[in-house]
């Protein structure tokens, strides 16, 4: 040994060869998936195969609250806005949450608005062909149906273009921070002030 040379203590005595996971059947994993997915399509058709349409709803947190995403299922409120029973709306591929509240006006018509949307859409089969009931679709309209692959009306994501120009004289003089300083200020010995003012105005009298 020289020097201040540490003393070679591996433990390497351990089957490390039972523990060593491996991920061979990869490429057939991911055949046997396709072949699935393609068997449900067939099974369900001309059902969607995202399955149930779902809400809109915000993301939770003050951090993310400006996000959209696709909720669990709708309100019983925003069913009965929309005229459609809590019963019959899974039987027509609507999601259903009874435990979700409705805290917000605009949302709850953004989601009565969407299930009415659904509903103008929706190609809906007889039970029995020869005996239609009243709602289903006619002949015409279910030689028309096909497998929707994709979501079921996704979220439009597209941001709006924004408006450039340029920066006029009065905004490039415009001093922001001075100006919120004061404003601050202002707002900080407001009380201050008001209270010599009546005190000053009581001396007087």
């Amino acid at each position: 040994m020289k020097r201040n040379g540490m003393l070679p203590n591996v433990h390497l005595r351990k089957n490390w060869k039972r523990w060593v996971r491996t991920y061979f059947d990869q490429p057939m994993a991911k055949k046997r998936r396709a072949t699935k997915r393609a068997e449900k399509a067939k099974r369900i058709a001309p059902r969607p195969l995202a399955g149930a349409v779902r809400p809109i709803v915000r993301c939770s947190t003050n951090r993310n609250n400006h996000r959209e995403r696709l909720g669990r299922g709708f309100s019983l409120e925003e069913l009965a806005a929309a005229g459609i029973s809590r019963r019959y709306a899974p039987t027509i591929g609507i999601s259903v949450d009874h435990r979700r509240k409705n805290r917000n006006v605009e949302a709850l018509q953004q989601n009565v608005q969407r299930l009415k949307e659904y509903k103008s859409k929706l190609i809906l089969f007889p039970r029995k062909l020869k005996s239609p009931k009243e709602g289903d679709s006619s002949e015409e309209e279910m030689k028309l149906a096909q497998q929707l692959a994709g979501a079921i009306m996704p979220i439009d994501k597209t941001v709006p273009p924004m408006e450039v120009r340029a920066v006029t004289e009065d905004e490039k003089k415009f001093q922001a921070y001075i100006t919120l300083r004061r404003q601050w200020r202002r707002a900080k010995l407001q009380g201050m002030r008001d209270k010599k003012a009546r005190e000053a105005a009581e001396a007087a009298k």
